[in-house]
């Protein structure tokens, strides 16, 4: 039975208090209805009217799409896009985001400010009061104030206001400066005005989020706020966004310096260089350029470049709001960078060779930034994950189109180093379709599969797993124990290479991982092929000590870095063998650690008897009767799946640098700051 290898325990929200409240209050009336014989009833009386910002509170996950640490962080987005507008429309040339020791956020822009004066259809209300407390209100509902925006609703800044303890707004506008605060979405008193100011302008928004929302410990990431608020600047290079983080937030946060100014003139392409970093390109040259004015109708930018040996990836934003799930905008560079490539083929001669190319393996390599702007784009969901404007796909195929055409005409060259590129992708993909397995026997052949593996027989991926051991010893043992019918052995000698820290040279050259690879069939990085896995678990078991540990987190490791889609799909597992034999009289237990060993002599021996104690030294010394019992039987066995959590992404990639990469004094510094939680991590484990 496959256990997960942590539960993640959340702190009760303000939904889960209210519906607490509520279920007590209901609970009281069923019993007042059962008293006067009108239980059954459905009146007016249960009809809820939501007023205010209260839906926000009742529901954040409707708005900002749950409260974890990724809609936390949602807030601040919420907040910069406001200043971005402002920007994008040419009012405001910076930006200020600045993070405060008492939890605080401030974002301050120099636009033209929120407006203060009294709202025609609200005469007793500021405008601010409305935009802060108001659903659906605010300027970006035409394209009379802001050409384009990422608000689309008129939700964003007050559900920024509902979900916060505190917020303050400054606004500096006509030389006069106003001042109003709120708590949990209530205004705390009237808009106040500060007296004269000379020389500013624009609006300062402070908030910090509310416990009661996010949990006790929810509180903002300074890494991850220094990234937004960098990849915002990438994507306009008129804006200077300006950060500021006290040193004591950033003890044990590596490459967050307590200040930096952000200004990117040369925009996606300086962000795409940046992230690429020293990989290989096929053409050595990095294809950017913008169609229309940036922050107009119908404008876009664009910056591609294609790695020869890294995976690639799609980065893609409408309005400078990163749109994760991609969209209509993303359809639209894939076709023109194909028509394109045929279109090169040919001019060149090459026509027959292009007829089988599709946008898949265009995009095979290729690194790309999309940023499209466009008047009142539609997007799926309030947390604007997925564009569905249907226009943007024709603005962006028509404004890459006949760039990218100049682009491989200006050096034939490397085009043709970039067609060939292509076509090989190509190739493959339709070799690997034409090799498509009949049965297991065909299919070992075809593999070469390594000749220390000991397959199953069975023909079918679902079902069959494969476990990797360390040691031709444990192996033989694993060999006896298992189902042969759908299960595989596969010995590895001692500790495998570390991926994190090793060359690509190294790697490839590897025999222990290259017969990993050829026994699963599935390849590695952008190659990697979900429908050509071999087995349905990828079973790790190793010594339950310190040194099997070690060979577990560097296969982990290697799993993470080269087949990160075979975690997520949910095939790698962690086995969980015995480190001690608890026998007394007939009576035969199982420990897996000190801990479990002292809970059973407590829970399943008397406290007088004599209990035999006998430690494994490996799987090796182990009976393959006892192995199957305690480790590779399904119907008895614990397994530990391996799972990457959704919304720490670059937590994870973080601490498998620090912890497995080249830097000592990095992964010191890592032990140096999580010695205190080591007892307790020994005993989860």
């Amino acid at each position: 039975m496959a256990k997960p290898l942590k539960s993640l325990a959340k702190s009760k929200s303000s939904s889960d208090l209210f519906a607490a409240g509520e279920a007590q209050k209901k609970s009281a009336s069923r019993a007042a209805a059962r008293a006067s014989g009108a239980e059954g009833e459905y009146t007016a009386r249960d009809i809820e009217v939501l007023e205010g910002l209260e839906p926000v509170r009742r529901r954040p996950g409707m708005y900002i799409g749950g409260t974890d640490e990724k809609a936390l962080h949602h807030l601040f987005a919420e907040v910069i896009d406001n200043s971005m507008d402002e920007a994008l429309a040419g009012h405001a040339t910076f930006i200020e985001v600045e993070l405060g020791t008492d939890g605080f956020l401030t974002v301050t822009d120099n636009g033209r400010g929120i407006p203060v004066d009294p709202h025609p259809k609200f005469p007793k209300k500021s405008a601010l009061e409305v935009i802060l407390c108001t659903l659906h209100a605010g300027g970006k509902f035409d394209s009379k104030v802001y050409e384009t925006s990422g608000g689309l609703h008129g939700v964003g800044v007050s559900v920024v206001n509902a979900l916060s303890s505190r917020l303050e707004v400054e606004v500096a506008r006509g030389q006069q400066l106003y001042r109003m605060a709120f708590e949990r979405g209530h205004p705390k008193g009237k808009l106040e005005e500060l007296g004269k100011v000379n020389n500013r302008r624009g609006t300062t928004v402070r908030f910090k989020p509310d416990t009661d929302i996010f949990g006790a410990k929810a509180v903002f990431k300074p890494q991850r706020l220094f990234k937004m608020a960098r990849s915002k600047a990438y994507l306009f290079g008129g804006v200077e966004i300006r950060w500021r983080c006290p040193p004591e937030l950033l003890k044990g946060v590596e490459d967050v310096p307590p200040e930096a100014t952000f200004h990117f003139p040369g925009g996606l392409k300086d962000y795409l260089a940046a992230a690429i970093h020293a990989d290989a390109l096929v053409h050595p040259d990095i294809f950017s350029g913008k169609s229309g004015r940036v922050g107009g109708h119908g404008g876009c930018e664009w910056a591609v470049a294609w790695t020869a040996d890294a995976d690639g990836f799609m980065s893609s934003y409408c309005n400078t709001i990163p749109t994760q799930d991609g969209g209509t905008h993303e359809s639209g560079i894939r076709s023109a960078l194909l028509r394109g490539l045929k279109d090169h083929a040919e001019r060149v001669g090459q026509g027959k060779r292009a007829a089988n190319v599709t946008s898949e393996d265009v995009m095979a390599g290729a690194a790309v930034m999309l940023s499209v702007f466009v008047r009142e784009p539609e997007f799926q969901g309030q947390t604007k994950d997925r564009l569905a404007t249907s226009e943007a796909q024709r603005i962006v195929e028509q404004a890459v189109k006949d760039p990218f055409d100049h682009w491989l005409s200006a050096n034939p060259v490397q085009a043709n180093r970039l067609f060939d590129f292509v076509v090989e992708r190509a190739e493959e993909r339709i070799r690997r379709r034409q090799e498509k397995e009949i049965a297991r026997k065909t299919a070992v052949k075809k593999l070469r599969l390594p000749g220390k593996l000991a397959d199953c027989t069975d023909s079918a991926q679902d079902g069959s797993e494969i476990f990797i051991v360390e040691g031709d010893s444990a192996g033989g043992t694993a060999k006896v124990a298992r189902d042969r019918k759908t299960q595989a052995i596969l010995p590895l000698r001692g500790k495998i290479l570390n991926v994190a820290s090793a060359g690509k040279d190294k790697l490839m050259a590897n025999a222990q991982l290259s017969d990993l690879v050829q026994a699963l069939g599935c390849g590695t990085g952008a190659h990697y092929r979900e429908e050509d896995l071999r087995y349905s678990r990828i079973i790790v078991m190793t010594d339950a000590d310190v040194d099997g540990a070690h060979i577990a987190s560097l296969l982990i490791t290697f799993f993470y870095r080269q087949m990160p889609r075979l975690i997520d799909e949910g095939h790698l597992y962690l086995a969980v063998p015995p480190l001690y034999k608890l026998t007394h009289g007939s009576k035969t237990v199982y420990a897996r650690d000190d801990a479990d060993k002292e809970r059973l002599l407590k829970s399943d021996f008397n406290a007088n008897a004599k209990v035999e104690i006998g430690r494994f030294k490996g799987l090796g010394e182990m009976m393959p009767a006892q192995l199957k019992e305690t480790t590779m039987d399904p119907k008895k066995r614990t397994l530990l799946r391996v799972v990457l959590l959704a919304d720490d992404r670059d937590g994870t990639a973080d601490s498998v640098e620090r912890l497995m990469g080249t830097k000592a004094e990095a992964r010191f510094a890592f032990i140096s700051e999580k010695a205190e939680f080591a007892d307790e991590d020994l005993l989860d484990v």
